[in-house]
C-alpha cells in the first residue's frame, strides 16, 4: 500500500479477512505505553498471510504458540499505528461487522489524539481516554 492503492477486488478480499478472521483494536506493547491501533488477521494458512503481506506491502507475520499437540500451527499478520490506518482507509468502506465502526472512529480521530512522541498533556490524555472508551464500547 505504500506502493499505491489496492486493487478494489483485493481490498474487498482483505476486508472479508478482517471481518472474519481479523481484529481492529487498540493494544499496548509495553505496560507503560499508550495503546496503539492494530489490525491483525489470524489463520493457520501461512501462505494466505504471506499473500496478504505481499499485496499490502507492509506488516509482519508471527507464529502463535501452540499449547497442545492437537493444535495446528497458527500465525498472525499484523499492522500497527499509521500502517494500520493506511490499510483501514482502503478497506473500511467494505467492512460489514462492528469492525467498520471501529475503523471509522480510528480514521477520524486516532492521528489527532496520538502525539508522535508519545507524550501527553493532561488535556490530551483525557481526550485520548475518552476515545479509547468509545472505541472499546463498539462491540459485536
Amino acid at each position: 500500500m505504500t506502493r499505491g492503492r489496492l486493487d478494489p477486488t483485493i481490498a474487498g478480499y482483505l476486508a472479508g479477512l478482517i471481518d472474519g478472521e481479523g481484529t481492529v483494536t487498540l493494544t499496548r506493547v509495553h505496560r507503560n505505553e499508550s495503546r496503539r491501533l492494530v489490525v491483525s488477521i489470524s489463520n493457520n494458512d501461512l501462505g494466505l498471510l504471506r499473500f496478504v503481506r505481499e499485496v499490502v506491502g507492509m506488516g509482519r507475520i508471527t507464529r502463535k504458540r501452540t499449547y497442545s499437540q492437537r493444535h495446528a500451527p497458527s500465525f498472525t499478520y499484523q499492522l500497527s499505528s499509521r500502517q494500520a490506518l493506511a490499510l483501514l482507509r482502503q478497506t473500511e468502506p467494505l467492512l460489514r461487522s462492528y469492525k467498520a465502526a471501529r475503523a471509522r472512529l480510528a480514521l477520524a480521530e486516532y492521528v489527532q489524539l496520538t502525539p508522535r512522541n508519545g507524550k501527553y498533556r493532561a488535556d490530551q490524555r483525557a481526550r485520548r481516554s475518552d476515545f479509547e472508551a468509545r472505541f472499546f464500547a463498539i462491540r459485536p
